[in-house]
């Protein structure tokens, strides 16, 4: 007797497709801090049915994307100003020690990739993008950091940053800068120079910087 295939599951598809599509807009600032949402409006937003909504909105809530209230109320967070300090305190302990492992492996390929990223995150700047720069600043990070081959740590990174997603965004959007932020220019100076301890001071000096501010 042939054996049948098996059909895929299409709430596993729509579950992922929603928490996706859901995690980018967090991660990069495209919702507000403390944006309030219902399960029956992301459903009928995303065209599916509510198991799906509600399986992609626990797993987004176990990782500190959303929050969820015991009324069931659901809301991207909305930092304290300590919840903010600790959360840039991860960040410096994380992020240059990523920074120094990725260092060895930080060809020339690599550094043009990392210029082409940052001209994106300085057009943005310029326009006053602010999804635009929370998103061009992160894929800067993010493709330094992929070079360090630390998945464990880059995991704990990313929750962090989706912690800090719509935060970002208003930060950025009440500081209103036009100015060329000048981390990312030293991160690359460093990466050229090979200097490991020029680059863990600058990695350090540009995710806690901004966010040091908000807080204060």
């Amino acid at each position: 007797m042939p054996i049948q295939p098996r059909l895929a599951d299409p709430n596993a598809a729509a579950h992922e497709r929603v928490y996706r599509t859901l995690r980018q807009q967090v991660l990069h600032g495209e919702l507000a801090p403390g944006q309030a949402m219902t399960l029956r409006g992301l459903a009928e937003q995303f065209g599916v049915s509510m198991t799906p909504a509600r399986d992609a909105v626990r797993r987004l809530v176990a990782e500190g994307a959303f929050t969820m209230s015991s009324s069931g109320r659901i809301s991207t967070p909305e930092l304290t100003p300590e919840r903010i300090e600790e959360l840039a305190a991860i960040r410096a302990m994380l992020e240059p020690e990523m920074a120094s492992r990725a260092l060895p492996r930080a060809h020339f390929a690599l550094i043009d990739r990392l210029a082409a990223i940052n001209a994106l995150n300085q057009e943005a700047v310029m326009n006053q993008d602010a999804v635009g720069y929370v998103r061009t600043n992160l894929e800067f990070h993010r493709t330094l950091y992929l070079r360090a081959q630390t998945p464990a740590m880059l995991a704990m990174c990313e929750t962090v940053w989706l912690q800090l997603g719509p935060t970002m965004r208003a930060l950025y959007q009440k500081l209103r800068r036009r100015d060329m932020p000048q981390h990312h220019r030293m991160i690359l100076a460093a990466l050229r120079a090979g200097d490991e301890p020029g680059l863990r001071l600058a990695v350090r000096t540009d995710v806690t910087q901004g966010l040091r501010h908000l807080a204060s």
